[in-house]
C-alpha cells in the first residue's frame, strides 16, 4: 500500500447569496440542492436596508421617526448615481436626510458623522448580511453572489463591488434580481418553457423574460426602470393623506410642519393592511397644534392614488416581450418577485398585461435571495445540471463622426459575447483615432454613459475612408468587458479593460477598508453601549410602568439607573452591575 499523502480538493461550499434590496436585504445558502434563507437576531429572514450611524436594521428603522437625518434609508437608489440627474433632484426632494456631490459630481449622503458615499451605506448592509450568515453556519464568510436590478448600469454595478468589498465580501458574480428569482422557481422543474419575471421592489422595476429547460435559463430579454417602486407608492400615498386631511378638515397641513417619516410609517403600513382589507383606518396624533389625523382610506383610494406610477411598468414588459421576439401567448408562467406584488391592484395588472394569471408558489420577499445562493452553488461546484446564461442590459458602442453613437452590441445581447465592426478614418493620411466606448440607449453619444478611451496610433496613411479599423467588444460570463481596436494592414493593437466607476478611486475604497479595520473596535464598543441602552431602557421602563407598588428607595434605583445612562459617557460595567441588581425586582 503505497503510504504518501496527497492534496484533497474541497469544493467551497459557503458562497452566499445576498439580495441587497432597496427595502429589504436578505441572505441564502445552499443546503443540498435546497436554497434556505438565513434569520436574522429578530427571527426574520428579511432585514431593513436601514443604517444608523453602526446601527443597521430593526435597530437601525426605530430612529426613522426619532432621528431622520441620520437614519438613512433606500441609498440603493443613489449608488453610482450622479446629483446632478434630474430623478435624483426630484427624488431627494423626499427625504429627510441630506445629500450633496462629491468632487467627481456623484451624489453622496451627509449626517452629522460626515459624508458618505452610498457605497459605503450598502457595505454597512452588507456586513450585516455577511454577520447573519456567520452566525447561522458558525464560520467566517468571505465569497458572495449579490443581486443588482437587470437594469443596473456598469458604474451601479460596480459601486455595489465596491461596496462588497469596504465589507469585506468578495463579490464573484453580480447577477440580475429578475433571473435569480428565475432561478428559484425553476430550480428543480424540467421543460417549463418560456417565463416571464415581474420584480417590482422598493426602489426598482424590472422584466425579464428568459427560456427555461432542463436546467438552462436562458435570458431573452430585459427591461425596466430603476426608479420605480415601493418607495414613490409611500410618497404618492403620503401626498394623497396631507391633501385629504386638509379637505376633509379645512386645514394647511404640509410636510414642513409634521413629521414625513411618521405618515410614511403610517402609509405604508396602511398600504400592506389594505391588501387583506378592504378598508383600514389611519390615526396619528397630534399632528397639527390640538389636531389628530384619523382617516378611514379604502382599498379603492389606494389604487386611484397608485394606479399611474403602476402603470409605468406595462411599457418596459411590451418592450420585452417586443427585444425577445415572442408573442404574449407564448409566455407559460409569469413569476411575481418583489413586496409591491402582494397588492391585489399589481396582481391585476399583471394579469392584464400577460393575459394568463400569475404564479405566486414562491416568496416574493425571499426568491432572489435563494436565486442568488443557487448561482453560489454553481460556481462553488456544488450544484450541477445548472447553467444560467444572461445577458447586457444596456447596449455597447463607439462615438463616430459628429457624436454619433455606433452600437456595436445592441442590449440583451446573451454573455459572453465577442463582435468585431470595421471603422476607418475620417481624413486623409490620419496618423492616430481616439475611439472613444459608450453605454447606454440614445442616439447621441452626450446622451449615453461615456466607459473608457482607447487611442490608436501609426495608422497606415491613406485617403480617408480606406484603412480598416477593426473594433472588437469580448465580454466574460462575469460581465468583465475588453475593448480592443486594430489597424488591419500593419496589426497594431490597442486593447483596454473596462473597470467603471462607482464614484470612489480604489485609493478610496481601501481607505475606508484600512479606516475600519483600525476604528472596528471601537465601533463595536459604541454598538454595544447602544444595544445596552436600549435593553437597559425597556426593561428600566416596564418596572417604572408596571402595576407593581415597589418601594419607593427601590424606584428611586430606577430613575438614577435611567438617568446614568442617558449620560453618553456612562461605565458599562457599572451600569450592567446595577441593572443586575435592579432585575431582581423584574416581574
Amino acid at each position: 500500500m503505497d503510504n504518501k499523502i496527497f492534496r484533497k480538493t474541497v469544493k467551497d461550499s459557503h458562497i452566499v447569496g445576498i439580495d441587497l434590496g432597496t427595502t429589504n436585504s436578505a441572505v441564502a445558502v445552499m443546503q443540498g440542492r435546497i436554497p434556505i434563507v438565513l434569520k436574522n437576531e429578530f427571527n426574520k429572514t428579511t432585514t431593513p436596508s436601514i443604517v444608523r450611524n453602526n446601527l443597521v436594521g430593526e435597530e437601525a428603522k426605530k430612529y426613522l421617526i426619532e432621528d431622520p437625518l441620520n437614519t438613512i434609508f433606500a441609498s440603493k437608489r443613489l449608488m453610482g448615481r450622479k446629483f446632478k440627474d434630474s430623478e435624483i433632484q426630484n427624488y431627494i426632494k423626499e427625504l429627510p436626510y441630506k445629500t450633496t456631490s462629491s468632487c467627481n459630481g456623484d451624489i453622496w449622503i451627509k449626517t452629522n458623522l460626515g459624508k458618505f458615499a452610498p457605497s459605503q451605506i450598502g457595505a454597512k448592509i452588507l456586513n450585516k448580511m455577511k454577520e447573519i450568515g456567520e452566525k447561522a453556519l458558525k464560520h467566517p464568510i468571505v465569497r458572495a453572489v449579490v443581486t443588482v436590478p437587470a437594469y443596473f448600469n456598469d458604474s451601479q454595478r460596480q459601486a455595489t463591488k465596491d461596496a462588497g468589498k469596504i465589507a469585506g465580501l468578495d463579490i464573484i458574480r453580480i447577477i440580475n434580481e429578475p433571473t435569480a428569482a428565475a432561478l428559484a422557481y425553476g430550480l428543480d422543474k424540467t421543460a417549463i418553457g418560456k417565463i416571464a419575471v415581474y420584480d417590482l421592489g422598493g426602489g426598482t422595476f424590472d422584466i425579464s423574460i428568459l427560456e427555461v429547460e432542463d436546467g438552462v435559463f436562458h435570458v431573452l430579454s430585459t427591461n425596466g426602470n430603476t426608479f420605480l417602486g415601493g418607495e414613490d407608492f409611500d410618497n404618492e400615498f403620503s401626498n394623497f393623506l396631507i391633501n385629504f386631511y386638509n379637505q376633509t378638515e379645512n386645514e394647511n397641513l404640509n410636510k414642513t410642519n409634521i413629521s414625513i417619516e411618521k405618515l410614511k410609517e403610517a402609509s405604508e403600513k396602511a398600504k400592506i393592511e389594505l391588501s387583506n382589507k378592504m378598508s383600514t383606518n389611519i390615526f396619528l396624533e397630534n399632528i397639527y397644534p390640538g389636531k389628530d389625523l384619523d382617516l378611514k382610506i379604502t382599498r379603492e383610494q389606494l389604487e386611484n392614488v397608485i394606479k399611474k406610477i403602476a402603470n409605468k411598468t406595462i411599457e418596459p414588459c411590451e418592450k420585452a416581450l417586443k427585444d425577445a421576439k415572442i408573442n404574449k401567448n407564448e409566455i407559460k408562467h409569469v413569476i411575481l418577485v418583489g413586496g409591491m406584488t402582494k397588492m391585489p391592484f399589481i396582481r391585476k395588472l399583471v394579469k392584464n398585461i400577460f393575459k394568463i394569471e400569475p404564479t405566486t408558489t414562491i416568496n416574493p420577499d425571499e426568491a432572489i435571495a435563494q436565486g442568488a445562493a443557487i448561482q453560489g452553488g454553481v460556481l462553488s461546484g456544488t450544484l450541477d445540471n445548472v447553467l444560467l446564461l444572461d445577458v447586457n442590459p444596456l447596449s455597447l458602442g463607439i462615438e463616430t463622426m459628429g457624436g454619433i453613437f455606433s452600437k456595436i452590441i445592441n442590449r440583451n445581447t446573451t454573455l459572453p459575447f465577442k463582435e468585431t465592426e470595421i471603422f476607418s478614418t475620417s481624413e486623409d493620411n490620419q496618423k492616430e483615432v481616439d475611439i472613444s466606448i459608450y453605454q447606454g440607449e440614445r442616439g447621441l453619444v452626450k446622451e449615453n454613459k461615456k466607459l473608457g478611451e482607447i487611442k490608436l496610433k501609426n495608422i497606415t496613411k491613406g485617403p480617408k475612408g480606406t484603412p480598416k479599423i477593426s473594433v472588437s467588444f469580448e465580454c466574460d460570463s462575469n460581465g468583465i468587458l475588453k475593448v480592443s481596436a486594430e489597424d488591419s494592414k500593419n496589426k497594431e493593437k490597442q486593447e483596454i479593460e473596462l473597470i467603471p466607476s462607482s464614484g470612489l478611486t480604489e485609493q478610496e475604497v481601501n481607505e475606508i477598508i484600512r479606516k475600519g479595520e483600525k476604528e472596528r473596535k471601537k465601533d463595536e464598543k459604541k454598538v454595544n453601549l447602544i444595544n445596552f441602552k436600549i435593553k437597559a431602557e425597556r426593561i428600566l421602563q416596564s418596572l417604572l410602568n408596571g402595576t407593581v407598588k415597589y418601594p419607593e428607595k427601590f424606584l428611586q434605583k430606577v430613575k438614577n439607573l435611567n438617568e446614568f445612562i442617558s449620560n453618553k459617557m456612562f461605565n458599562i460595567k457599572e451600569a450592567k452591575k446595577e441593572l443586575e441588581e435592579i432585575k431582581k425586582y423584574e416581574m
